[in-house]
């Protein structure tokens, strides 16, 4: 039991500071009306491991306090990739192909709100919508979908998992 724990702790700690790296390294394109976040494609982790869930939301906080988010963008663009993985997570036994799909709607539909009323972005939100939901479906549909075929190989060396 206290080894379960250990590892999802560790396997927590280990996808929050992927997602800090990634964002920060990518900075250019993490952040504004027209973003592709690549750390976003690590919400196909929920598929592997429940850990994502906290990791990713957590990785997500710090990565905008770091980029120098303003706070409603921290909490608000925070909660997006949570209910995100959130909903990742509970798709985990249907068809992987699904698993994107939760991350691009949630943070295409907060996101931009976020952008005009934190931000004050003149663009049309529905314009946002469009733009931020591309650049999901580039980070979490194209990029995230070739870490989940990646990774589903070495599914148990990786995440200490059983291969299904």
């Amino acid at each position: 039991m206290k080894d379960k724990k250990v590892l999802f702790l560790t396997q927590g700690a280990m996808i929050a500071a992927l997602y800090v790296v990634l964002t920060m390294i990518f900075a250019p394109i993490s952040f504004s009306e027209i973003q592709v976040r690549v750390s976003e494609a690590l919400t196909i982790l929920p598929v592997f491991t429940p850990a994502a869930v906290p990791g990713l939301f957590i990785g997500c906080i710090i990565a905008n306090i770091l980029g120098g988010a303003v706070l409603p963008d921290i909490i608000f663009g925070s909660i997006a990739t949570l209910i995100g993985a959130v909903f990742t997570w509970k798709l985990r036994e249907r068809s992987p192909y699904l698993a994107p799909i939760p991350p691009i709607v949630s943070n295409a539909v907060i996101v931009p709100f976020v952008l005009r009323y934190a931000y004050g972005v003149p663009l049309p939100i529905p314009f946002m919508m469009l733009t931020v939901g591309i650049g999901e479906v580039i980070s979490c549909g194209v990029f995230g979908m070739i870490l989940y075929f990646a990774l589903k190989k070495s599914r148990t060396a990786i995440f200490g998992m059983q291969q299904a």
